[in-house]
């Protein structure tokens, strides 16, 4: 028998996806059809021209094939990079063709505690972090833990990256949406939070976590301070878990922000009763490396017996993919402050830095001279998430599907993620190179005019 669309699970038809919808299956459908499409629908940075990192390219290769340590010409590798390598060697044992532990290798967990205790000034242990396929799996694999059922909520913010939304929905649970608070650069606002968390028990749903993405995705915006430790004190308060999105902590652009971890304050703190999920990944940051699906989740103020079942779901997929271990392990693993390649590695992360704080101010400041659109300083991460003004009757898909169609241009509609009702935006990324882009701009200013005039424009007898 055929497998019919009506035998698929109820909650697999109903999980969405924006940011690889069908605005961007359209894309592709004119890629093929030989228009050139300038992708701005996804945080790919290397995809768009960003070029990797010399020191994590280099020591992979030597990993992945290690005879190049004894056969290269001298000078080909730097030898703090072959000194690399050989402990990557050495740590994996039986080379990355075999499988690791669920848990993923020790080194390399071992690294990222040390990488936490030298941000943050708190102790980390190994045996509570878990290197993942990307930030992605951490998230699916915390959310399948706390889901069990249409009575289970989740908060999640508005805006937010369709990762949780689909997920949620995917493992039938029930999503609880707070909103960011847009007039004020998307910050977050306790009165609103305690809404949403009661609105939700009305409705019988049972609040267990609450999603927080700093920097925001696709806000751009970088939480204070005071924020973090607002949602720390509502976890306490109401009984909740923290999912904490950190991918994007590098990614950090205006003078005087500074990214603040939640396990920072958690400790600190002492928030010993409210347990933490903090996850990072490869993909983003200053590094790019989004094939080679790398992260870790880090959890804090977790039973064991909890522990043990995030071992479990880990141990069903057998393990991360070894060589997303290994780039998760040159993160937070530079080279050292003598070796051969350290010059290199802050000159190549810098000039990434800057350049993308250059785009940032290139999207905010061009898009915000357009009639009709308003963007909120992109102060983090890689997205701005502009305001349009739609003639009535008009949505922000049927905007975008005409931008992508006339321009080439392929963005998401905010719907997508999430917006405030009566509301219409669209997230971009800021990654196409600084000349492009601001083509883009003017491409997307150009159409913005056009498009809203034939709307206005009065019906021909």
């Amino acid at each position: 028998m055929t497998v019919r669309i009506e035998d698929i699970g109820r909650s697999v038809r109903e999980t969405a996806y924006a940011v690889r919808g069908p605005i961007v299956a359209r894309a592709q459908e004119l890629e093929r059809q030989g228009r050139r499409v300038v992708y701005c629908n996804i945080g790919n940075p290397q995809a768009l021209s960003q070029r990797p990192l010399t020191w994590i390219r280099q020591v992979l290769a030597l990993a992945e094939y290690p005879e190049l340590m004894d056969r290269a010409p001298p000078g080909l590798f730097p030898e703090d990079a072959v000194a690399a390598a050989r402990r990557v060697v050495e740590g994996t044992q039986h080379g990355l063709g075999a499988y690791t532990d669920s848990k993923g290798y020790r080194f390399v967990r071992e690294a990222v505690a040390a990488f936490i205790q030298a941000r943050d000034g708190i102790p980390a242990d190994p045996e509570a972090i878990f290197l993942t396929d990307g930030a992605s799996k951490a998230v699916q694999t915390v959310l399948r833990l706390l889901v069990d059922g249409p009575g289970d909520g989740i908060l999640i913010p508005t805006p937010q990256y369709p990762l949780y939304s689909a997920t949620i929905t995917l493992y039938g649970g029930a999503q609880i949406p707070y909103p960011l608070d847009e007039a004020h650069g998307w910050s977050l606002r306790r009165e609103s939070l305690e809404a949403a968390i009661a609105r939700a028990r009305a409705a019988g749903v049972r609040p267990r976590a609450i999603c927080v993405i700093n920097p925001g995705n696709p806000s751009g915006a970088v939480l204070s301070e005071a924020n973090v430790a607002m949602v720390l004190e509502l976890a306490r308060a109401h009984g909740l878990a923290v999912l904490a999105d950190e991918v994007y902590q590098e990614n950090v652009y205006r003078p005087g922000d500074r990214f603040v971890s939640f396990a920072s304050l958690l400790v600190k703190g002492g928030f010993r009763d409210v347990s933490l999920f903090s996850f990072h990944s490869t993909s983003k940051g200053l590094l790019g490396e989004c094939g080679h699906r790398g992260g870790y989740v880090e959890a804090r103020n977790v039973p064991g017996k909890v522990m043990d079942e995030i071992t479990k779901l880990q141990s069903v997929a057998l393990c991360a993919n070894s060589a997303g271990q290994i780039v998760t392990y040159l993160m937070v693993s530079p080279p050292g402050p003598d070796g051969a390649s350290r010059a290199g590695w802050e000159r190549e992360r810098r000039e990434i830095k800057e350049s993308l704080a250059r785009r940032a101010a290139i999207v905010e400041e061009g898009l915000n001279r357009v009639p009709g659109i308003r963007c909120n300083p992109v102060t983090g991460a890689m997205y701005a998430f502009p305001r349009i003004e739609l003639p009535p009757g008009v949505g922000d898909a049927e905007w975008c599907l005409a931008l992508l169609e006339e321009t080439g241009i392929c963005v998401v509609p905010g719907s997508g993620f999430g917006q405030a009702e009566g509301t219409f935006h669209f997230r971009t990324t800021i990654l196409p190179p600084a000349g492009e882009l601001q083509a883009v701009v003017e491409r997307i200013a150009s159409f913005h005019a056009a498009f809203t005039a034939r709307w206005k424009a009065p019906a021909t007898p």
